[in-house]
């Protein structure tokens, strides 16, 4: 609905349109790779409001061939499959209008700034989340055909040397490690920008670049090598290394087509404008709602989603949360951990 708040004309469905329409690079990038698709099912399946849903998922057809002579009858093997539970998360965050004073005195399109304020703040959270929620199904624990799909570096070693770094054929030699012949189709890598620089320094690595507003290029925080993209996150995990107090472990996760599934849930009022006239003499605000899905595909959500319907993040990123499904080597994630 139309009207002025913020000292500013404010219309709520042009807001909604102009949040959601608002570039994300980051989440672009990811889609244009493949591991991260928008899964169409899903979205059917959570579009009257639930917070969680069931999929199936179907093996690869096997068996042994037969021969064809003319005498031979068919032996039919039985197709397998099974199914796989996920969750919707929905957050919410709001802002007082002193969150916005730099944004009223800095242009002349104060509604377009803020909306940008606040898609650049849930785009960042959908990030930091989509970390977590790698670190907790590798995480698990008591599964030996899904551990071959952490490759660990940092302790063949007992001290920080070449070997334990990152370099020409690190990220190729860990997918084939932990996927064999199922290597194919690996697409996006996550990293920390440490991990990103030395293979920049190797000249392994690509920066990508934007042309802004005024007409300046900039870096992003996306780059290439070998045909993966690369996305450089700093909220990676990070902890020191056990021989050498001086030295990090960082994690590296890398991805395949389709290893992320994405949907977005309904939510009846994405944003609203308010105003308080008592506190502090006159206060604006503005709310936000969303509510989506990122699931690793593979692994079955077995954490609680009655107690709070939100699934907070203590639910949603705990490794407890998530039991794997489909066969390991099938499963196309693998976390690599180096010294840089």
């Amino acid at each position: 609905m139309a009207g002025t708040n913020l000292s500013y004309p404010y219309d709520e469905e042009i807001f909604n349109y102009s949040w959601k329409m608002t570039p994300d690079v980051v989440l672009t990038s990811m889609l244009a790779s493949g591991a991260v698709v928008v899964d169409p099912e899903i979205a059917n399946l959570i579009s009257k409001g639930s917070n969680y849903f069931v999929t199936p998922f179907y093996n690869l057809l096997d068996g042994e061939e037969q021969d064809y002579n003319g005498v031979t009858d068919f032996v039919e093997t039985a197709t397998t499959g099974g199914s796989m539970a996920g969750a919707v998360y929905g957050r919410m965050k709001a802002w007082k209008a002193i969150s916005f004073i730099s944004d009223f005195n800095s242009g002349a399109d104060p509604m377009q700034q803020i909306v940008a304020g606040v898609a650049n703040y849930w785009q960042k959270k959908r990030q930091e989340r989509l970390i977590k929620i790698l670190d907790a199904v590798f995480s698990i624990t008591g599964d030996a055909d899904w551990a071959t799909h952490t490759i660990d570096l940092v302790t063949t070693t007992t001290s920080v040397v070449d070997a334990n770094r990152v370099g020409e054929t690190t990220i190729n030699n860990a997918i084939v490690s932990a996927s064999g012949d199922n290597a194919g189709g690996y697409s996006l890598a996550i990293m920390h920008s440490v991990v990103a620089n030395r293979l920049a320094n190797l000249q392994l690595l690509n920066y990508s670049k934007y042309t802004d507003a005024s007409g300046i290029q900039r870096a992003l925080p996306l780059g290439t090598i070998n045909g993966i993209t690369v996305l450089i996150n700093d909220n990676v995990t990070v902890t020191t290394n056990a021989t050498d107090a001086t030295a990090k472990d960082y994690s590296t996760y890398l991805l395949g087509q389709g290893a992320i599934r994405y949907a977005q849930a309904p939510v009846d009022k994405p944003s609203e404008m308010d105003r308080d006239p008592v506190t502090a003499g006159g206060v604006d605000m503005i709310y936000t709602r969303m509510r989506e899905v990122m699931h690793p595909y593979g692994f079955s959500f077995v954490g609680d989603v009655a107690t709070d319907v939100s699934v907070p993040d203590a639910v949603l990123t705990a490794s407890a949360s998530y039991e794997r499904k489909m066969p390991a080597q099938s499963i196309k994630m693998v976390k690599l951990l180096t010294n840089g």
